[in-house]
Formats: structure tokens, C-alpha cells, sequence
């Protein structure tokens, strides 16, 4: 059939399995550091990223609605959510957003600080090569970055018998008054490249 067809790069444009979460990512050489992992996930992780826009031609007589040279972009909702199985006293504090931690313990907070706020990434694999196992390979990976983070879920846990609990996040990106311009999330996809000669 002429139109049941696909396109025959598929395999090399296909994200593959669940990704991971980090507090840091270089997407210029794909590297990350097992230090970064915030914990183990469990189902994936959703990302949405929603433009709320202004019809400015919405009131005025015979302007039909949605006239794209009336129409604005107020700006952006970025969110990142998902479950954690693993937990550790400083991802608890990160869950709960506005929370002091020492050691094995956390405190929650009446107010917001500016270390709460932090970058939040979710790298995944990407292409047909994304294996970093031969000399001069290099892994593809999609990659997003949520600017100044802070969770907006609060605090989370399900446990349950013969089973692992579970804590629900929902994290929240947000603009900075810094840069009021910059949008509060990034996207990265680059392919995998096969190892040279």
C-alpha cells in the first residue's frame, strides 16, 4: 500500500527504555556522573510542557477567534513526574521542597529558599547506538532539562504488603526574575555516533 509505510530511519529516531533522573547532566560530550542518579523510578517518568496563550482578538467585533496576529504566548507550565521506589534522607528533602536536612533527618519549612530550587534533568536513551562500549563511540540520548525545579507534589509514600512503597513526585520548572526570558525547560536530542576506525 503506497501510504502504510514508515519512515526508513525509525530504529535511529526511537527513544529507548525509561531514562533516568539526575541532579546533573553535560549534554555537550553525554556524560553523567552515578552520583547524580536521584534514585530508582519506577513506570517512567512523564514530562509536559503546556503554553497558555492570550487571545487578544477574543472581544473585539468581527475578529474571528484564534486570529493569529492577535494571539500571544503568556508563557509556559513545565512539569516533571513520576514514582521513586528508592528513597535517601536528601531525595526526601528534595520531595518535600521546602526542607532542611541533616544527615537522617528532615525538616520541613514555612518558606521557600533559593536552594530549594534546583535543575532537574531526565536523560534517556536515543538512536541506534547507545552504547558507549567501543573506542570513539559516543551514546545518543534524548535529554531534558527542568530549570529551577522545586517540587510541587509535597511529599509522597504508598507502601503496601509484600511490596515496595512508593513516592510520587511532581516537579514544577520556574521562571527566574534573573532571566525572565528564558523559558524553564530545555530539550536535547543528538544521535549516537559509531566508533571510528
Amino acid at each position: 500500500m503506497k501510504y502504510t509505510q514508515i519512515p526508513q530511519d525509525t530504529f535511529n529516531n526511537i527513544q529507548l527504555n525509561a531514562g533516568v533522573l539526575l541532579k546533573g547532566f553535560d549534554p555537550e560530550n553525554g556524560t553523567l556522573n552515578a552520583t547524580d542518579i536521584l534514585g530508582a523510578t519506577s513506570g517512567g517518568v512523564n514530562f509536559t510542557a503546556t503554553p497558555s496563550y492570550i487571545d487578544y482578538g477574543e472581544d473585539i467585533d468581527n475578529c474571528p477567534k484564534n486570529m493569529k496576529e492577535l494571539k500571544q504566548l503568556d508563557g509556559w507550565e513545565a512539569k516533571m513526574s513520576g514514582t521513586f521506589v528508592t528513597v535517601t534522607a536528601e531525595l526526601a528533602a528534595k520531595l518535600t521542597g521546602a526542607a532542611d536536612t541533616a544527615t537522617d533527618k528532615v525538616t520541613p519549612r514555612n518558606e521557600l529558599k533559593a536552594a530549594d530550587f534546583a535543575d532537574l534533568w531526565w536523560v534517556g536513551d536515543y538512536s541506534a547506538v547507545n552504547e558507549d562500549g567501543t573506542k570513539g563511540a559516543s551514546a545518543g540520548f534524548c535529554a531534558i532539562r527542568l530549570l529551577n525545579s522545586l517540587s510541587t507534589g509535597g511529599f509522597q509514600i504508598q507502601s503496601g504488603d509484600k511490596a515496595k512503597a512508593q513516592f510520587a513526585f511532581e516537579f514544577t520548572g520556574h521562571y527566574s526574575m534573573e532571566h525572565p526570558e528564558t523559558v524553564p525547560f530545555e530539550i536535547y536530542v543528538k544521535a549516537g555516533t559509531e566508533a571510528t576506525a
